[in-house]
C-alpha cells in the first residue's frame, strides 16, 4: 500500500465551504479501484491549507486507476474550484505498523 500526502491551498475564506463539498468528493474517491482510505487534516497555523492523505493499494491505482478515469474528473469538478494552485502531490510507501502510544 502507499499513501498519497496532497497539500491542498483553499481560497481564503472558502474553507468551510470547501469542507462540506469533501465530503461528496470523498464518496467519489471512494468508488475509485485501489482505494483505501482518505483522511483531511486542515493545518493549525494556516486554516486555507488542507492535507489530504490517501491510501491506495499501489502508485498506479491513484496516477494510472484513478487520476485517468471519470471519477477522477467528478471529483476535480467538485473540489478544484476552492484552490488557489494545484495540490502538491507525492507518494509514500508504509514502512512499518503505525505507532501509537
Amino acid at each position: 500500500m502507499v499513501v498519497e500526502h496532497a497539500l491542498l491551498t483553499v481560497e481564503a475564506g472558502r474553507e468551510e465551504g470547501f469542507q462540506e463539498v469533501f465530503g461528496k468528493a470523498r464518496e467519489v474517491l471512494a468508488e475509485a479501484d485501489g482505494f483505501r482510505w482518505a483522511e483531511l487534516l486542515r493545518c493549525a497555523e494556516q486554516s486555507e491549507v488542507c492535507l489530504l492523505l490517501v491510501g491506495w493499494e499501489s502508485v498506479e491505482a491513484h496516477t494510472a486507476g484513478f487520476r485517468e478515469s471519470e471519477r477522477f474528473r467528478r471529483w476535480r469538478a467538485l473540489v478544484g474550484p476552492f484552490f488557489t494552485e494545484p495540490p502538491a502531490v507525492r507518494h509514500f510507501h508504509e514502512l512499518g505498523a503505525r505507532f501509537s502510544g
